[in-house]
């Protein structure tokens, strides 16, 4: 085998151990978009007979530690290849259509953690914004410099989540508040907490922090 290409792959296999966790969707694939229902104020530890995880209680892998992010002054900005930008507050992107779906996200050391996630369609938000043509890539910003990517056509088809509940729980500065990006069917390095843009690029060849430091841009579980 190459030598070069050996590398590679030691070197791809000590990040992920370093950088914790990956996910995918719900169990055997079988993710369901529900619309957002009324299940009271409280946190719930069940749904639908299966025992939901505690997202309190997971490993922080972030690079800088959680952030903490003002709704009075965030805006949610949606740029790039767009005709109309957008900057969204909190509320807003509360006041559009929510939807819930239960997944499962899975870790390179060994867990997995269940939620119910609750929040907009990536979709909906980018209808406002009118896309144009040529675009096939999205980059998500998060709140800490932190970035990843997913081609376009892939966060469309799989109705991806910009949730803002987990388990019926408004997101927590240390779970992503006020947006994390539910990246299904992908490894967690694409899960983008503390979400505050949304760049829409021509660029398929983009590479986040993690990816550009040796990580599998595809990220498929």
């Amino acid at each position: 085998m190459d030598i070069r290409y050996s590398a590679a792959i030691l070197l791809g296999v000590v990040m992920l151990a370093v950088s914790g966790c990956s996910s995918s969707a719900d169990d055997n694939n079988r993710t369901t978009l529900r619309k957002a229902k009324d299940l009271g104020r409280v946190e719930i530890k069940k749904y639908q007979g299966q025992r939901l995880t505690d997202f309190e209680k997971l490993r922080d892998n972030s690079i800088q530690g959680p952030q903490e992010v003002d709704t009075a002054k965030y805006r949610l900005t949606i740029d790039g290849l767009v005709s109309v930008k957008q900057e969204l507050s909190y509320r807003q992107v509360l006041g559009m259509d929510q939807y819930q779906k239960l997944i499962t996200l899975h870790c390179v050391e060994g867990w997995s953690a269940k939620g119910l996630f609750e929040g907009a369609l990536v979709g909906d938000i980018l209808k406002l914004a009118v896309v144009k043509p040529g675009a096939n890539t999205l980059i998500f910003h998060a709140a800490d410099g932190y970035t990843s990517s997913l081609p376009l056509k892939a966060v469309l088809d799989k109705k991806i989540l910009l949730a803002y509940k987990v388990n019926n729980k408004t997101l927590t500065a240390r779970s992503g508040f006020p947006f994390q990006l539910i990246a299904e069917d992908k490894l967690g390095y694409k899960w983008v907490k503390w979400l505050r843009r949304i760049e829409v690029s021509s660029d398929s060849t983009y590479r986040g922090f993690w990816e550009s430091r040796g990580y599998d841009n595809k990220a498929d579980y």
